[in-house]
């Protein structure tokens, strides 16, 4: 976005005259969302560095300890842990929690339905990519928001790949989390994906597997009012 009628904002942010949101500096800390499936509540929610932004892709950088905000069952038990018949239909609340282990850096293409993440072993070992098929992410001035869409592609590093979590994908669908439109859209886009994979095009390509933090960067922190709802959005 060009500076003419643009003000900076806090965080390295730029909001047009317009109230369009524009590029956030590397370094700026933001937050990445996901509503709840079906709803309208966010029930994750991740501070993250942005490394870069413009008008091709945003890439940020989720640090080791960072503070989040993830779904848990009522009774604060991990979701995960609940068989999958009933894992969709127990009620749910949110919990703060830390993101343990190595980092993860997100790669999120201007309105594509996924985003692409690196994880590395201990020692900066490249272990995987992660593509997460989700709603094209919306930005707002303080970060950007999406609706999680169950099923993912695994892709390793001799560039083989596979599908995950098809059995997610397929439970969501008997409890009504995801409509048949809808899935028909997301094997689509699963689809789409998996051909940038076979064509190892962007940004598979780009050697993301070889980047670093700068190591002077601070763990952002989760904000109290992680779940605002932003007043005007964006693509």
């Amino acid at each position: 976005m060009a500076d003419g009628g643009a003000v900076r904002r806090s965080g390295g942010e730029r909001e047009g005259a317009d109230g369009s949101t524009g590029f956030w500096s590397p370094g700026s800390h933001i937050l990445w969302r996901y509503r709840e499936n079906a709803g309208e509540r966010i029930h994750i929610a991740r501070p993250v560095t942005v490394v870069r932004d413009d008008h091709e892709l945003l890439a940020v950088w989720m640090a080791p300890g960072t503070e989040c905000v993830k779904p848990v069952l009522a009774d604060g038990t991990s979701v995960h842990l609940e068989p999958l018949e009933s894992r969709y239909t127990k009620p749910r609340t949110v919990q703060r929690d830390r993101w343990f282990g190595t980092g993860v850096l997100k790669l999120a293409r201007r309105g594509e339905p996924w985003s692409v993440w690196l994880f590395w072993e201990p020692g900066w070992r490249f272990k995987s990519w992660y593509v997460n098929l989700e709603e094209p992410l919306s930005r707002w001035h303080g970060g950007v928001d999406s609706e999680d869409h169950f099923l993912d592609i695994s892709v390793h590093p001799d560039r083989s790949w596979r599908w995950r979590d098809e059995d997610e994908f397929a439970q969501a669908q008997r409890d009504g989390l995801v409509g048949a439109r809808l899935a028909a859209q997301v094997r689509e886009a699963g689809q789409a994906a998996a051909a940038v994979i076979r064509a190892w095009g962007r940004p598979f390509s780009d050697g993301w597997q070889h980047w670093r933090p700068d190591p002077s960067w601070a763990v952002p922190s989760l904000p109290e009012d992680w779940d605002r709802t932003p007043a005007h959005m964006s693509s």
